[in-house]
């Protein structure tokens, strides 16, 4: 199954440059496991979700070191039906059946807490885009209800849900959205914003 991230990196500071370039670095440890490619709007980011996550969270952790506001921005997906299926994307965390919602809450929030700290704190807004099956909403709500008890909750907004907390929990919070909420086999979407080191936190 295909999967991967369009991502787009802001950082509020004249040295931006310098500061995704530094950051690229964090990237490394995750290059023979990942497809990478990058033109003057967006990185693409192509792999399993196990390693796409925390790819994704050591970039930003890296960028957000600099103490500058720093913005990371992706659009997140898998199963896409007008992807063709890549042999880097393989994985054992989706393409099986979804299995009962209860026990997938449960599984996803033990992995939020025990997801390693980071020492960076972060903020993140993201929705859940759950694509062709009829029950799409129960999927939507048993992921709200998981991120609620998962520790990095903040609260409801219109169109998306905020997380507040360590960026290696809200990252692990993310893959667990993606991976656990959604037909295993099917299309999943998420948007994704997460910020760190904003002048005006709220």
């Amino acid at each position: 199954m295909f999967s991967g991230a369009q991502v787009s990196l802001y950082p509020m500071t004249d040295d931006f440059v310098g500061v995704i370039l530094g950051a690229l670095g964090a990237l490394d440890p995750w290059r023979d496991r990942l497809r990478i490619e990058t033109d003057d709007i967006s990185t693409l980011l192509v792999g399993p979700p196990e390693v796409l996550f925390p790819a994704l969270r050591d970039l930003f952790v890296a960028a957000s070191g600099s103490g500058k506001h720093c913005v990371l921005s992706a659009a997140i997906s898998r199963g896409c039906p007008g992807e063709p299926d890549d042999p880097i994307c393989h994985s054992d965390k989706t393409g099986g059946p979804a299995g009962p919602l209860g026990p997938r809450k449960q599984a996803a929030i033990s992995a939020v807490r025990g997801a390693p700290a980071t020492g960076q704190s972060a903020a993140a807004q993201f929705s859940l885009y759950v694509m062709g099956t009829g029950d799409h909403m129960d999927e939507i709500y048993g992921c709200i209800d998981f991120l609620k008890q998962s520790g990095v909750y903040d609260r409801s907004k219109n169109f998306c849900t905020k997380l507040r907390g360590d960026a290696g929990a809200i990252f692990a919070a993310l893959n667990e959205a993606f991976c656990r909420f959604g037909p295993g086999a099917g299309h999943v979407t998420l948007d994704v914003t997460v910020s760190a080191n904003s002048p005006t936190a709220v």
